[in-house]
């Protein structure tokens, strides 16, 4: 879905040759980094955008997800913020304007929905009021797609502690809920959770007996 909003922008934002989307998890409270993912890319392009300002730590992307706001670039031909960046942009990739919308994903997760032109002076107050329309359908998308990771994730979890609470019964010949205690017990006492546990008793040769 995340593709379907930036093949869209190509398709019908006038002046959009390349669209992306830049996801950053946040460390701590400070802005710095502790991942760059460049998703949902449209080509090359984006993909090379990010990793120049993954590289030189600068760019508009990055303001936008930081800054929360809408960040765009007239004309890198005299662009004068993030200069590193822009000179290699100049010399690496064909974009010559940009627009930057950050997306709000969640407390450690943040992005922005980047829109390239291949021409100078791509924003316009119109096509800022219709990219803002599509980075809300972004954010939905991004906030969708997490919250299933996280439903098949548990998912998972329930499974695995299951089959780790049915080999504790049959190795101590106890109840489900004597099993279940033992592995809750266990992993307060070893300081992991409880799903990683599970997963050591089932990869082990042995459980781990008291």
């Amino acid at each position: 879905m995340l593709l379907e909003v930036t093949e869209a922008a190509v398709r019908v934002l006038p002046g959009v040759d390349h669209a992306g989307v830049t996801l950053v998890t946040r460390r701590g409270s400070a802005d710095r980094l502790a991942q760059l993912t460049s998703t949902a890319a449209t080509g090359p392009v984006p993909k090379t955008v990010d990793a120049l300002q993954e590289a030189h730590d600068e760019g508009p992307c990055f303001d936008a997800i930081w800054r929360e706001r809408t960040i765009r670039i007239d004309d890198v031909e005299f662009e004068t913020r993030w200069p590193a960046f822009v000179d290699s942009v100049r010399r690496e990739t064909p974009v010559r304007s940009s627009l930057s919308m950050q997306l709000f994903i969640g407390d450690h997760e943040l992005g922005a929905l980047n829109l390239y032109s291949e021409t100078p002076r791509l924003a316009s107050p119109s096509l800022e009021d219709h990219a803002n329309d599509l980075a809300t359908h972004a954010a939905i998308a991004l906030l969708e797609a997490r919250r299933g990771q996280q439903f098949r994730s548990a998912l998972a979890s329930r499974d695995v502690i299951g089959q780790a609470k049915g080999m504790l019964m049959e190795r101590f010949s106890v109840d489900a809920a004597d099993a279940f205690s033992l592995l809750k017990r266990l992993s307060q006492e070893r300081n992991i959770p409880l799903a990683q546990l599970a997963e050591h008793v089932i990869a082990a040769e042995k459980p781990p007996r008291t």
